[in-house]
């Protein structure tokens, strides 16, 4: 009865037209001041012992370097590296668009920042070299959502504040799985290029190779600086989120100088408003995985499993299903906000490892990012494009069908998530 009335108060108010984080907030305290006895002075004290996290530092710090790389030229370089690489094969550009994704994805940590800073540059020239508009809105929304997988992910960081999961393991499970989407939707945008005779361009010489990637380097580097300071031990992922701030200033200002000291306030203006925005969602949360735990719902959810006999593959595919169709009406750090404490548990009691359910929640964001009526990614894709959300829904439809095979292999073959921490000792 209390899981029925807090989630009818939740849907309620967001129907209302309500933001997220209000709703939680107000759905909490209506709940907590009218139908419990709670004290205050516990609320209180979660409220604050929850948002402590040391790892919630991580996500101002990565918004901020992506949004230095985003103004700094580093997205420029990266296509016409990516591009040096794969834009020979059918559909050139477009690979050169997956690859690209994939790349500043590796920097930047934010799906809807590397749809604009690939998909503002890529997308007039796709067009003006003879691909159609659908096709290239289709390569770059769903590529896009690569953002969230490829580590650093502002994502993950969150499922890692919900669930006190290692951020370090999660973005080591992330690698894999972020390379092999990349191929999925690459293989798409070629096999559609070839069947369609879309243009190649030229094959690019070693040399030519070179010089792009010599361009690129800087930007390239700070993959290494995240990944293997964080994989040595050098620093912990929050720290490597300040290190890569400070590492995207130096480049975007200093070496590649497409950004200048005159810029800086709106950076960190846009920053901290995106920040403070992300950061009250998460307050909101906490207080909503409080009232949840107080409230016993996710062990009742749990024993209802239990005794209808759903097992690890029934529960997994319920968890798919619910979180796609919460990916219709929240944005990605809502719905792990709210859904990661409820089934989290669940997924613990049947044996599922933490950090495979992470990626599989994370995996089913990036879908939800590339579907109307709430993908970011469309509405992103959208503003760049000038097309309309219902074009642009038929456009993505041929890659939005290979994430969803992804996502069902990603789902029951934990292996592809967990080998890499496991093999570098970041959980058993």
């Amino acid at each position: 009865m209390s899981a029925l009335l807090i989630f009818g108060l939740l849907v309620a108010l967001m129907l209302t037209g309500m933001p997220i984080s209000i709703s939680l907030g107000l759905t909490v305290l209506t709940f907590l001041y009218t139908m419990t006895q709670v004290p205050v002075e516990s609320v209180a004290l979660k409220l604050f012992t929850g948002i402590e996290k040391f790892e919630i530092m991580a996500i101002p710090f990565f918004i901020l370097a992506g949004n230095f790389l985003t103004h700094g030229g580093v997205a420029r370089r990266m296509i016409r590296f990516a591009v040096a690489m794969v834009g020979h094969f059918y559909g050139g550009l477009g690979l050169g668009g997956v690859l690209a994704c994939a790349l500043f994805a590796a920097v930047s940590g934010s799906s809807p920042a590397t749809v604009v800073a690939i998909g503002s540059i890529l997308l007039p020239a796709m067009v003006k070299a003879g691909y159609p508009n659908r096709f290239g809105a289709g390569v770059i929304t769903t590529s896009g959502a690569l953002g969230i997988l490829i580590p650093p992910s502002i994502v993950m960081v969150m499922y890692s504040v919900s669930t006190d999961t290692s951020v370090g393991a999660l973005f080591m499970a992330g690698v894999i799985p972020g390379l092999v989407l990349a191929l999925f939707l690459g293989v798409v945008t070629w096999y559609r290029a070839r069947k369609f005779d879309y243009p190649r361009q030229p094959r690019a010489s070693w040399a030519e190779r070179w010089q792009a990637f010599r361009s690129s380097i800087w930007g390239l580097l700070l993959i290494v600086i995240v990944m293997g300071g964080i994989y040595s031990g050098i620093f912990t992922p929050t720290e490597a989120a300040a290190m890569s701030a400070v590492y995207a200033f130096v480049i975007a200002v200093f070496v590649y100088k497409d950004l200048t000291l005159r810029d800086l306030p709106k950076v960190l203006l846009n920053s901290a408003n995106m920040s403070a925005m992300l950061l009250y969602i998460i307050t909101n949360a906490v207080l909503f995985s409080f009232l949840m735990t107080h409230e016993h719902i996710p062990q009742t959810m749990a024993e209802w499993m239990f005794t209808q006999g759903l097992g690890v593959i029934g529960f997994l595919l319920m968890a798919n299903i619910l979180l796609l169709l919460a990916g219709n009406f929240m944005e990605p750090s809502s719905i792990v906000l709210i859904l990661a404490p409820i089934l989290f548990p669940i997924a613990m009691q049947l044996g599922i490892d933490p950090v495979h359910f992470g990626i599989m929640m994370v995996v089913n964001m990036e879908v939800g990012m590339c579907h109307p009526p709430v993908g970011l990614n469309l509405y992103v894709a959208s503003g760049i494009t000038r097309m309309g959300i219902t074009e642009l829904t038929i456009a993505v439809w041929p890659w939005l069908l290979a994430m969803l095979a992804f996502l069902m292999l990603v789902t029951y073959w934990p292996t592809m998530s967990l080998w890499l921490p496991r093999t570098l000792g970041m959980i058993p």
